[in-house]
């Protein structure tokens, strides 16, 4: 085939398909014609990439025709529906459906954090290897660093800062699954080993009380949000080894599109705990007020993942995009 008689035998044509493709309004007749002229385009690509694949020809039709299947199939512009429904439906379902691999998470850091900080309370030897005497009794004392820690910072540059952080955390537990779920063991561990060294150093001086009450605030609602990325991200991690029926390359993009969907809704679990470890973790309220709105804000998320997760699972949710909204999948055997 010459390309240069192709082309201009048919430039008229990828004109006018462009210029229809680029209008807002047509009417019935250029409806008509633009379906008409994309049909005879896609034909004009496919003849091009079977006799002469000549690559800037292709880009130019491959953009042309993919413009054109837009404006014919029109494209569906993300609303207040769409978030309504990613919060009451996709997310609960997918916390829910996950519950299998971040509660056992959980369950197993707070008791490595517990053993840790028995053995650093327990252990003199172990807190003299962390720092020298002096330090230790700088990040215990009254008004010590573990104290100011919630007070030497404005309120709102500390929220901002404290959630950009999480975030950040959560971001890397759900990404990094991909490499086989080291990275996020990794992690994981050392959120454990920073939070069983703070509660055994604080033990050993004999104000665990303070230490929980400055922790319990925003730490339930903060350490439950990294325990459900880590388990999200062990999960994405599993399904490289075992996908399972599917492909793995389907198995992977229905996780990958899972994962992308929890970390928006635990950035807004991470926002409101931040929130909660700027203003009430430092506030002048009683000890037990503050550890109760930790707890009530606690019990509101496991109710949101557990019982409207559950509803909505058992309705068929799995917390994927909907399924007008998923590439066409070969179906597989099961």
């Amino acid at each position: 085939m010459d390309l240069d008689v192709f082309v201009a035998a048919h430039q008229a044509q990828w004109a006018r398909l462009e210029t229809l493709s680029r209008q807002r309004r047509l009417t019935g007749e250029e409806v008509d014609e633009l379906v008409a002229l994309y049909q005879r385009v896609t034909g004009h690509l496919a003849r091009v990439q079977a006799t002469a694949p000549d690559p800037a020809l292709v880009g130019r039709l491959t953009t042309l025709v993919a413009r054109a299947r837009t404006a014919v199939t029109g494209s569906r512009a993300a609303g207040w529906r769409d978030a309504a429904r990613y919060f009451t439906v996709s997310f609960p379902a997918a916390l829910y459906r996950s519950r299998r691999w971040w509660i056992p998470i959980a369950v197993v850091s707070l008791l490595g954090a517990a053993l840790i900080a028995w053995w650093v309370a327990t252990h003199p030897e172990v807190r003299d290897s962390l720092a020298t005497p002096a330090e230790l009794r700088q990040m215990t004392r009254p008004g010590g660093e573990y104290e100011t820690y919630y007070t030497d910072r404005p309120a709102s540059s500390f929220a901002a800062q404290v959630w950009t952080n999480n975030a950040w955390i959560a971001a890397m537990c759900l990404v990094f699954g991909v490499f086989l779920g080291i990275p996020v063991l990794m992690i994981l561990f050392s959120n454990v080993l920073n939070l069983g060294v703070g509660l055994g150093l604080m033990a050993s001086a004999g104000r665990l009380d303070l230490f929980l009450g400055l922790l319990l605030p925003h730490g339930l609602l903060e350490l439950t949000a990294v325990f459900v990325a880590a388990g999200l991200g062990l999960r994405l991690g599993w399904t490289v080894i075992d996908p399972g029926p599917r492909s793995r390359s389907v198995a992977l993009a229905e996780q990958g599109r899972a994962i992308i969907g929890m970390a928006i809704g635990l950035a807004v679990v991470l926002f409101v705990s931040g929130l909660l470890e700027a203003f009430v973790t430092p506030s002048g309220l009683p000890t037990w007020a503050r550890i109760s709105i930790g707890a009530i804000a606690e019990a509101l998320f496991l109710v949101y993942a557990l019982v409207l997760g559950r509803r909505v699972a058992a309705a068929g949710e799995v917390g994927d995009l909907e399924a007008a909204d998923q590439g066409d999948l070969q179906p597989v055997a099961g």
